[in-house]
């Protein structure tokens, strides 16, 4: 059973983008604090009432984030 929940974490034109790789849960903010509650929000109620163990998920699992981070500079071939 996974005892983590990955979330890929991306900035878009105006809003930073949190989509759940474990689950179909997908959800946005002007802040990276407000997506994190908004993505704690949203993956609660998506599993209310739900049996983790159907999403081979461990009883408490953790939310780990990963942040994609534009570079600055361009590599040449």
């Amino acid at each position: 059973m996974k005892r983590i929940i990955q979330v890929h974490i991306h900035k878009g034109d105006k809003y930073y983008i949190a989509e759940c790789l474990d689950l179909p849960v997908v959800t946005q903010a002007e802040t990276l604090d407000e997506l994190a509650e908004n993505i704690q929000e949203a993956i609660a109620l998506h599993l209310e009432d739900e049996d983790l163990a159907d999403f081979d998920l461990a009883p408490t699992p953790s939310i780990l984030a990963s942040f994609e981070i534009e570079t600055l500079f361009h590599a040449e071939a």
